[in-house]
């Protein structure tokens, strides 16, 4: 058993890699020389695995899995969590914005009796438009989902065995790393640390690629929205219950002319778009009930390399 393992996915980053394994080295070092890093590369297709397996066969220490393609940042840290087997985990990105440096710190922290520490990220390079964005997408997650997950999180954190240990054995097919160690509970703490710059190449993530995730999370994490849907109806259907009431009233009274052919025609097609809005939020529900029916595995491992056992990585979340 392994006392620290560092998880980090790896995704056109082939700039980075030799420079994340020399700074994770030195700053591991001050803590242990018990330590393994887990990169796993997810499909991007540039010389990033080339250069993972060149440090690997000089380090031992060094691990890599290669995905069959691109899954996803999440899956990647699930693989590296389904590999590692030690007494304290740290999960990171790969491009170095999460500082290695402040892994000791981490530790230390940890040390402390917690079994979860994050890393609450300070001065960020992003625009104002982009934090706005961020809060206000955390501010509707944390009110569907009800939890109290903090905005200032990335995945940059350590875990104690016994919460990766829980986490292997939830098997929903929509991952949020964060999410689901926070849905786990346990004593958790964090702690503040500057943003790390790029050491080499650009951000690979979009604006819709960050919405389609957000979206995916809060289905992922909570079925308030059916409830708002039918509570949205439920208001309409009094609406329109009382507007008809007024409408008879003002026929019994004789004050009812032949108008309003226009508002008729806007509030058909305005319960008409309301109703093709519920009716796609249960769609997009039974669409993720589909796919965790039909149990396919969360990723797909073409290539490892460092592992003693090359069948070393856990099947609990990669097969039925």
């Amino acid at each position: 058993m392994t006392h620290i393992s560092v998880v980090a996915p790896i995704f056109h980053e082939e700039g980075n890699v030799k420079q994340l394994c020399k700074r994770l080295h030195e700053s591991l070092a001050k803590i242990t020389q018990d330590f393994e890093i887990i990169l796993v590369e997810d499909g991007g297709g540039d010389d990033s695995w080339n250069i993972i397996r060149e440090i690997a066969r000089q380090e031992p220490r060094v691990k890599g899995i290669l995905f069959s393609r691109n899954f996803g940042q999440h899956y990647a840290i699930t693989a590296g969590l389904d590999a590692c087997d030690a007494d304290w985990v740290v999960v990171m990105d790969g491009d170095l914005q999460d500082r290695p440096e402040v892994i000791p710190e981490l530790y230390a922290k940890a040390q402390e009796g917690y079994d979860v520490v994050f890393v609450a990220r300070k001065n960020r390079p992003e625009s104002r438009l982009y934090h706005l964005a961020q809060r206000t997408f955390y501010a509707i997650f944390r009110y569907l989902a009800g939890t109290g997950y903090n905005p200032e999180y990335g995945n940059f954190s350590i875990t104690s065995r016994v919460v990766v240990k829980h986490f292997r054995s939830l098997h929903e097919n929509l991952r949020f790393y964060g999410g689901i160690v926070h849905w786990l509970g346990f004593r958790h703490t964090s702690i503040q640390a500057e943003h790390g710059t790029r050491y080499a190449g650009t951000s690979v993530y979009t604006l819709g690629s960050r919405i389609r995730l957000a979206a995916a999370i809060i289905v992922a994490h909570s079925d308030k929205p059916l409830r708002l849907s039918i509570g949205l109806g439920l208001v309409m259907a009094t609406l329109s219950f009382l507007y008809g009431g007024y409408i008879i009233l003002r026929a019994i009274f004789g004050d009812l002319a032949v108008q309003g052919w226009a508002s008729l025609i806007v509030s058909i097609y305005f319960v008409g778009g309301i109703l093709m809005i519920v009716l796609g939020i249960i769609g997009i529900y039974i669409g993720k009930m589909y796919s965790e029916i039909k149990r396919r595995p969360l990723y797909v491992v073409a290539e490892t390399v460092g592992f003693h056992d090359q069948n070393a990585i856990s099947n609990e979340h990669n097969v039925d």
